[in-house]
């Protein structure tokens, strides 16, 4: 009795463990969608990116403010050979007596240390426009890098809500074929009965129960394939692996819209955060082009200083202070700031060509999708007839295997074009809300769409 009361005990705690590590949550796409927003690592890495480029940009405007240098120095010395070409002049009137003192005032003294300290502040006033450009060109850069990641934001938008298909399609999936399941188990018991007083061939029965384990074999592939789905996105939401989510079929209601192809491709290319961000990429380009021409041109800048020296015995300098202009200029800038241009317009030309290939791109991109969106709303209508088609062919041809009208091999495949009647039917309303999402992303609308709903 006592080690009854231990068994049943562990297995409280064994099925609670279990279903604690079995935890199931209801999930609604919208949901999916702020989760995979925030835990999304492409989002994360290109938040880096956008503060690396404002971080760039921060550095370009601080060229415009002084450059302030101070150095300072203690140094020990030998015993110099000091010569003065300097005569000194003696402290005497003159005579031999006057000769004598200024012998002794021409003996140099010992010089044996030094130290010194120098404070220099220089202003651009002009470098040949290359600070401006490099501001620019680094403010370009920086709204390319938040365009890409608002486009990244599109794409984890996108992914998101073909992978909650996936799940969707995944769970519907196992539910028909779990029903196809129970129908067919029915189906053997029936049989079976059947063929034990003597009304049913064996083969027939046979032919049932090999249809039973062909559809537990597929049991058994949509539970694999449907765990595997909402592990997935359970790593895509930042949630624990374990964790049984549930999706909204509501979801997955097909949208109807009526504008045409021009209009697509026309707000793609409106809309579209790439291609937008490779117009700065194209100014910042300009800029970088304009910043290597200023090497052709002298810099200007307001100049200051402060010196202070010691030479024990020797001098002692202090409150040295000197303001004033500094001009610099390199001729050789004539011959070698030609191929510097050219590297700037080669990199111009190359980000223009780019454009042009990204907008041709992006025109075949609205192109498939638009198409693809037509093919899958069509395809639920099909889908549809053929579910109704599938269900009234297994009708006829039960009530004729029921007056022996029909084989059992007529009736298994009519139940097998059952089944695959109902699944088409449940994919397809979920492949044109996919197909419609994608279209949205392509034309640069998806964010925008998810946002007002």
């Amino acid at each position: 009795m006592k080690n009854n009361k231990y068994i049943a005990a562990f297995m409280a705690v064994v099925l609670s463990v279990s279903a604690y590590a079995q935890e199931t949550r209801n999930l609604s796409l919208d949901e999916a969608i702020t989760l995979s927003l925030q835990n999304s690592k492409q989002l994360k890495l290109n938040g880096a990116k956008v503060s690396e480029a404002a971080a760039s940009l921060r550095e370009a405007r601080e060229r415009r403010l002084p450059d302030l240098n101070v150095s300072g120095s203690y140094l020990r010395l030998n015993q110099p050979n000091i010569d003065l070409k300097l005569k000194l002049g003696s402290s005497g009137s003159g005579g031999e007596g006057g000769s004598g003192s200024g012998s002794s005032a021409s003996a140099m003294p010992t010089v044996n240390q030094a130290a010194y300290a120098m404070a220099n502040l220089a202003i651009p006033v002009f470098a040949g426009f290359k600070i401006q450009n490099g501001i620019n060109a680094a403010k370009y850069l920086q709204k390319a890098t938040t365009l890409d990641a608002e486009n990244d934001r599109e794409e984890v938008i996108a992914n998101t809500i073909a992978a909650y298909s996936n799940m969707y399609k995944a769970k519907a999936a196992l539910e028909i074929v779990k029903e196809n399941l129970k129908q067919s188990k029915q189906r053997v018991q029936d049989f079976s009965n059947m063929e034990k007083n003597g009304l049913m061939a064996r083969n027939d029965l046979l032919k049932v129960q090999l249809q039973q384990s062909n559809i537990e074999s597929a049991l058994l592939d949509a539970e694999n394939n449907w765990k595997i789905t909402y592990i997935s996105m359970n790593l895509m939401l930042g949630l624990p692996e374990e964790t049984i989510l549930i999706p909204d079929s509501t979801a997955f209601v097909p949208v109807s819209d009526s504008k045409n192809f021009e209009t697509w491709e026309t707000a793609a290319l409106q809309n579209r955060k790439d291609l937008d961000a490779m117009n700065w990429r194209i100014k910042a380009a300009k800029a970088g082009v304009k910043a290597a021409q200023g090497d052709y041109y002298p810099s200007l800048a307001l100049t200051g200083g402060y010196i202070a020296a010691d030479i024990p015995n020797l001098v002692t300098l202090t409150n040295v202070i000197n303001g004033g202009v500094g001009l610099k200029y390199s001729p050789s800038s004539l011959w070698k700031t030609g191929s510097k241009v050219a590297q700037a317009k080669a990199r111009l030309h190359q980000t223009e060509v780019s454009q042009d290939m990204m907008s041709d791109n992006i025109r075949l991109q609205v192109a498939q999708a638009y198409q693809n969106y037509l093919s899958a709303t069509k395809k639920i209508d099909v889908y549809n007839t053929a579910r109704e088609q599938a269900n009234e062919n297994y009708r006829i041809v039960k009530n004729k295997y029921d007056n022996s009208l029909a084989t059992t091999t007529d009736l298994l495949d009519a139940d097998v074009a059952q089944l695959q009647a109902q699944l088409n039917y449940a994919f397809s309303k979920a492949d044109a809300v996919v197909a419609y999402k994608k279209l949205l992303l392509t034309a640069g609308a998806l964010d925008q769409q998810t946002n007002n709903q």
